[in-house]
């Protein structure tokens, strides 16, 4: 919420002045859409006029800083029409990220729990510490992309699929060398990310390159995402976004984002030292404690998942 805008009721862990980014389906399209309290806008409507295409959502990102004080002012006088939320079926909210990079233990709770694993299992077990600069790679599959709500096809060449709640930042502005001091400006706003991935696929041995990131992280469906993109004003303390999964009904992952080793500006800042990066991105910063991996659970065939972080709405995961 904005400066000193008043006090909203809320809904679904929205203010019902503030808006959301999303893609619905509508008619045999995709289309941009903007959810103001709990209905469900046509974006090319609320935008009509800007000179530039607006019907999809990395339309609106790549004209975001012009797109988003009319956003703010459709949110706060809402227009008369749109659909009922539960009337639309969402889709991702970004169908096609221009880039897909994922931060790798990047939360102390998490990087605990894997030490003692390891100590487990081979009587070693890895420092727990913060490094120099976080650990970022990249992780860019269109059919890998999946929507709320989308059944994921267990892959056939793994029996170990893990789940990893994940805080995602989609970028708005073209950023290179940030400066800590205003690395933030290029977010757009935050996403729910689901960062599947095939645990026995982890290391593929004999390999000069020990990792195997292609067979554990890149397989068809294993980034579900959405239900949508909440604008980075929408969040007062990106510090402390609570994250929750539940796996069925049992809950697995019950953290918050000040457990992050590297916070977003870290991560934005070392990234954008290597890369330019671009409206359309998007950032998977790490998962908290809470895994499969430590303790030998995995997804199964009927599994469905459930993620939850503050300010971000819920994603929901069915797997087969």
């Amino acid at each position: 919420m904005r400066g000193t805008k008043p006090a909203q009721p809320n809904v679904g862990g929205r203010a019902l002045g503030d808006y959301r980014v999303l893609s619905y389906e509508a008619g045999s399209a995709p289309a941009a859409g903007v959810l103001i309290g709990e209905t469900v806008h046509d974006a090319a409507s609320l935008l009509d006029g800007v000179g530039w295409p607006a019907g999809s959502v990395i339309d609106i990102l790549q004209h975001w800083e012009e797109a988003r004080p009319r956003l703010e002012r459709a949110a706060d006088n809402p227009p008369a029409g749109g659909r009922p939320l539960g009337e639309v079926k969402l889709l991702a909210p970004l169908l096609y990220p221009s880039t897909l990079y994922f931060a790798g233990a990047n939360y102390w709770d998490h990087m605990h729990e894997m030490a003692a694993a390891m100590l487990e299992m081979t009587g070693v077990a890895p420092p727990v510490e913060k490094l120099t600069d976080p650990w970022l790679s990249l992780q860019s599959a269109r059919s890998s992309i999946a929507g709320p709500g989308e059944t994921v096809h267990l892959p056939a060449f793994s029996s170990k699929v893990d789940w990893e709640a994940e805080v995602g930042l989609v970028i708005g502005r073209a950023g290179k060398d940030l400066d800590p001091a205003n690395a933030l400006d290029c977010v757009a706003g935050y996403m729910i990310v689901n960062d599947l991935s095939a645990r026995d696929y982890l290391k593929r041995e004999g390999s000069p390159f020990i990792y195997d990131f292609l067979g554990q992280k890149c397989f068809d469906g294993s980034n579900p995402m959405g239900p949508w993109i909440t604008p980075r004003q929408a969040i007062a303390d990106p510090t402390a976004m609570s994250i929750k999964l539940w796996v069925n009904d049992e809950l697995k992952q019950d953290s918050n984002t000040g457990q992050l080793i590297h916070d977003f500006v870290e991560i934005l800042v070392y990234l954008s030292s290597r890369v330019t990066l671009q409206p359309g991105d998007v950032i998977m910063t790490g998962t908290p404690a809470g895994v499969g991996f430590p303790r030998g659970t995995f997804l199964k065939s009927g599994d469905k998942i459930r993620i939850e972080i503050g300010g971000c709405g819920v994603l929901e995961t069915p797997v087969v």
